[in-house]
């Protein structure tokens, strides 16, 4: 699904990460939008190696199906 990007709205676009992560048995604490951005990023934040492991297998897996 390819969006603009001046047309998504940066915290509705982190709700709909957070739901699919939160699907996928994943937590990012300090996910959240980038309110210092002008750019209205989202902000995926630190997190430890077996998060970052565990992200990447479940995005090779949905790539995969």
């Amino acid at each position: 699904m390819a969006m603009e990007s001046s047309t998504v709205d940066p915290c509705g676009a982190t709700e709909l990460l957070r739901d699919a992560l939160t699907r996928a048995g994943i937590v990012l604490p300090s996910l959240g939008a980038d309110y210092g951005s002008t750019l209205g990023l989202v902000n995926l934040g630190r997190v430890h190696p077996n998060v970052a492991v565990r992200l990447a297998f479940r995005l090779d897996k949905g790539h995969d199906a």
